[in-house]
């Protein structure tokens, strides 16, 4: 299939393919697009974002099966074999003869690179290491000094995840500010948002002319707070991690939105409550990736998902005892039925 045929029949599932890299596009084409095509005879939408529990269990599935029939015997060595140089022709060879890449995509509707990604990282025994030490933090300064941004090379050397230290040399590779933002910080990180969705719109419109660029921007609300590039932010700011940015961007458009009405304090804060978990308990789903944050943006008031999420976070976290062992619909049914008595009842 030709280049620009690919493109085509790309977009149907994957509008903004025409911005992803061409050789990226020829290994989708390969990989996804028949399988893509299953998917919609099924009446299945092609999935991006968080994975959801059932999507990890089937990853979970795809990789159990495929050892159990190749032989191979660990997850590591399959998703890691570079680790193994001993085994990496065998592995190699295995991986290629039981058609890998079609066994661990089986029955998840995404790019199959995506899914490659996530296997590799719920299976990497060095992305559950905890905390840094102040040690490992000073070598990773220092090897990223030796070797740039080869975070292959530099997870190998630290018994880490390619992921986990280059999050954290984003964290650490400049002095942080910890503190209240200043008026500075937030000038620049509004800026800074400002510069990447306007760079964006530019391309998606395809006109970048000086014109357009000193015009001010109208756009669909949910592009300033969906998907953003938080890395490139931070870099613009300067002085706060990713993380940090992307917070304070939440509560800036909260307060833009709200008029800085204070919409969840006092009885307004406790109605909030009582209609999240209600809202929440009336949509009987079992995963968090499943709920609509944007719809359930109105149960507190005209706020971003991030926000809601946030709120929903404090909530199970402050209410719901050993909430880390309990599933989603375990958590909503115990805030339904022990918590939000409670909570009318202060009311």
């Amino acid at each position: 299939m030709d280049l620009d045929t690919a493109k085509q029949e790309l977009e149907e599932f994957i509008p903004h393919v025409r911005s992803i890299s061409d050789s990226s596009i020829r290994k989708m084409a390969g990989r996804d697009l028949v399988r893509f095509k299953q998917f919609k005879k099924q009446g299945i939408a092609v999935k991006f974002g968080r994975f959801s529990q059932k999507e990890n269990n089937q990853i979970r599935k795809n990789i159990e099966e495929f050892l159990l029939i190749t032989g191979i015997d660990s997850a590591e060595k399959l998703l890691f074999t570079s680790r193994y140089p001993e085994d990496k022709e065998a592995i190699s060879r295995l991986k290629a003869e039981y058609l890998f890449c079609q066994k661990l995509s089986e029955g998840i509707p995404r790019p199959w690179r995506l899914i490659y990604y996530r296997a590799r990282k719920m299976f990497d025994p060095n992305n559950y290491k905890g905390r840094y030490t102040k040690e490992e933090k000073e070598k990773l300064k220092k090897y990223h000094a030796m070797h740039g941004n080869d975070w292959k090379k530099i997870s190998e050397m630290m018994s880490r995840s390619n992921l986990s230290v280059a999050m954290k040399y984003s964290e650490i590779k400049s002095a942080i500010n910890y503190g209240p933002w200043s008026k500075e910080e937030t000038q620049k990180l509004m800026h800074a948002v400002e510069e990447v969705i306007r760079k964006r719109t530019e391309m998606e419109d395809g006109n970048s002319s000086s014109e357009k660029s000193n015009r001010d921007l109208l756009i669909d609300r949910e592009k300033l707070y969906q998907k953003l590039p938080w890395t490139e932010i931070e870099a613009k700011v300067g002085t706060r991690y990713w993380r940090q940015c992307k917070q304070k961007w939440t509560t800036v458009l909260t307060n833009k939105m709200t008029k800085g009405q204070q919409l969840y304090r006092g009885t307004k804060g406790l109605q909030a409550k009582i209609n999240l978990i209600k809202r929440l308990h009336e949509m009987k789903v079992e995963d968090a990736n499943e709920v609509n944050w944007e719809e359930l943006s109105n149960t507190i008031g005209d706020v971003p998902k991030a926000y809601v999420q946030a709120k929903f976070y404090k909530l199970k976290v402050s209410c719901v005892p050993f909430w880390r062992k309990k599933t989603f619909s375990e958590i909503i049914d115990y805030l339904f039925k022990e918590k939000l008595p409670e909570l009318e009842e202060k009311l």
